[in-house]
């Protein structure tokens, strides 16, 4: 296993982070407890999780893959092992439950400050911890075109300031209930608005940005956040290498393997685009064709990216998480980085 550095905070994080958004329901917790045991076996220290999880979000099971992962800790006493990230929600009208009604603006879920300690808070007992290692706005308080949306919108001039955001974080930093800070599924513009108001006004810097990132879906790279990843030491986690599974084949020709994602809550719209399957078509196809898995190509591009920290894998099982772990440890060669870059060029990002 490889490690790197989280932004510029000097914490130590392994290159595969894991995944744990299916913990509580598709995963059942005697499964995720011998996952997080895996992996942290096999040298990955840095779990991955939020306060909305486990996914699909809905209110029956909100906060239980934080639940899980609590008795996790408290079973094994492995928390200092753990370079742990959880998230607090951005802007929401559709998930209510997340909040009492009496810390909710306008009736909807947003970045203020009562609701980001509420947050905070409740993600530290579920956990059955004092501290978050990162602590990551899961998505803005503002809209725009992200979670592949293919058109631009905006609240105008209605969002939470991004120095009100990190008043609010830096408030909990000083507390000691985080150490370090991060955003998600967060634009260019987004990520220089927090750098710029962090010097500003000497307050937390965020330290990495979790967004998409697959052989589909190039979009960090090729819309700007590559660069300020690399430049300003904002690293990328990124998630859904795999595209929802999409890239290891499995879904081909309309199948639905029991016990998939698709198969359970076929939420996976963001891969079933124009040009989407073909596309994916064409990436396990060359894998084949290089004489490796279609989960090597797809797990070895993101983790071969200059501005990648940690790729986030998630697993259905025991059994898919030591692969995907194991794909880590596979080459990478000039040749499959040329036909790659020849397939984007060819459709680029079907999957935004």
């Amino acid at each position: 296993m490889r490690y790197s550095e989280l932004g510029r905070t000097g914490i130590t994080v392994s290159t595969v982070c894991l995944g744990t958004m299916t913990f509580g329901d598709q995963t059942p917790e005697a499964d995720a407890f011998a996952q997080m045991d895996l992996a942290l076996d096999r040298g990955v220290n840095f779990f991955d999780t939020a306060e909305m999880y486990a996914s699909p979000p809905k209110a029956e099971t909100q906060g239980e893959t934080e639940r899980v992962i609590g008795r996790w800790f408290k079973r094994g006493g492995r928390r200092a092992q753990v370079v742990l990230a959880t998230k607090v929600t951005g802007r929401s009208s559709e998930a209510p439950w997340l909040r009492p009604a009496h810390l909710r603006d306008g009736g909807e879920v947003r970045l203020t400050r009562q609701q980001i300690d509420h947050a905070l808070e409740q993600s530290l007992k579920r956990l059955q911890t004092d501290y978050v290692d990162l602590y990551q706005v899961h998505w803005p308080d503002r809209l725009y075109r992200g979670f592949g949306f293919q058109t631009y919108s905006d609240y105008p001039d209605d969002y939470a300031r991004f120095e009100d955001v990190l008043e609010s974080l830096a408030r909990n930093v000083e507390r000691g209930m985080i150490r370090a800070i991060g955003v998600s599924n967060e634009s260019p513009w987004g990520v220089m608005r927090y750098l710029a108001e962090a010097e500003k006004r000497g307050l937390p810097r965020i330290a990495s940005i979790q967004n998409a990132c697959n052989l589909v879906n190039r979009r960090f790279e090729t819309g700007g956040l590559a660069e300020i990843a690399l430049r300003e030491q904002v690293g990328l986690l990124a998630y859904s290498p795999l595209a929802q599974g999409h890239l290891t084949g499995k879904y081909l020709g309309g199948a639905l393997p029991p016990g998939s994602r698709k198969t359970l809550s076929n939420r996976m719209w963001r891969y079933e685009g124009p040009g989407g399957a073909e596309m994916i078509e064409a990436y396990v196809a060359l894998a084949r064709e290089l004489g490796v898995a279609p989960l090597h190509l797809a797990l070895k591009f993101v983790d071969t990216r200059a501005w990648v920290t940690s790729a986030i894998i998630g697993a259905s099982n025991v059994r898919q998480l030591g692969e995907n772990i194991a794909a880590f440890d596979a080459p990478w060669t000039e040749e499959m980085e040329k036909r790659v870059n020849a397939l984007q060029a060819s459709h680029p990002d079907p999957c935004p």
